[in-house]
């Protein structure tokens, strides 16, 4: 039986301000990426995601991004190896400080907007955050595995760095011929249309394939799909997504270990 990894960027609210619906995004997914205090998030939300969580037995990966929250962490930045490595250990070493207490566990990481983007390209950033993936994890307990743009450098640098890792694809994002993501400043690189992202997913997940923004039919792996939760149409989408998937007899669970 196929299975798949459905998962949500989540936690993204902070101070007074609400972003998305984590409530009832939660109980619909397999696997969360919560944002970690810098293109989003804050202690609080953090505590309160990780709680939610862990009562509906979802999985849980730290969501590290640029420290760019004006711009939610979307606008690239000149930052260096080093210093997305310094970024990366920072965030992932919050976010586990919440999991220790509640007794679980940090299962994967999924760098967010810009640094995802750019480290999809970059071999250098994306062995950055794999180092700090590695380095960050205390001694004796299983590497989390690293959530990857499907086809992407992340996933040759978590093979070069010999860690576990998830090919990701999107249903809400459009895709360029080269198998990366439309940048979000141009036209349909975000996808709102119900119809078209169950299609779409069902079709990554069952035949390894997608249609580019330029009508280009590429090869994808889909070990697991995302729903970015800021989307105003993620909780139907994730509702109906699953839906479609387990009627086509697609198995719904978190990444098990490679």
């Amino acid at each position: 039986m196929i299975r798949v990894d459905l998962n949500c960027d989540l936690g993204e609210s902070f101070g007074a301000y609400t972003i998305g619906n984590d409530q009832e995004v939660i109980p619909l997914i397999t696997s969360a990426n919560v944002a970690c205090g810098y293109h989003a998030g804050d202690a609080l939300v953090m505590e309160k995601t990780v709680a939610l969580c862990k009562e509906y037995g979802v999985s849980i990966g730290a969501h590290p991004g640029y420290p760019d929250l004006m711009g939610f962490g979307r606008r690239n930045l000149a930052a260096n190896a080093k210093e997305v490595y310094a970024y990366s250990v920072y965030q992932i070493g919050a976010l586990r400080a919440f999991l220790t207490g509640a007794g679980m566990k940090l299962a994967h990481v999924k760098p967010h907007g810009a640094m995802y983007n750019m480290a999809a390209k970059d071999a250098a950033l994306a062995d950055a955050i794999c180092r700090a993936i590695r380095e960050s994890t205390p001694e004796g307990e299983e590497v989390p595995r690293f959530l990857c743009l499907a086809g992407s450098e992340m996933i040759r640098a978590a093979e070069r760095a010999g860690i576990p890792y998830t090919s990701e694809v999107f249903a809400d994002r459009a895709y360029e011929d080269d198998g990366t993501l439309v940048a979000r400043s141009k036209p349909g690189a975000v996808i709102s249309d119900e119809k078209v992202a169950i299609q779409r997913s069902v079709r990554m997940v069952k035949e390894g394939r997608v249609l580019s923004v330029n009508g280009k039919d590429i090869s994808i792996r889909a070990d697991s799909i995302c729903v970015h939760g800021d989307n105003a149409h993620a909780l139907e989408f994730v509702r109906q997504i699953r839906a479609a998937l387990e009627a086509e007899g697609v198995a719904v669970g978190a990444p098990s270990a490679q």
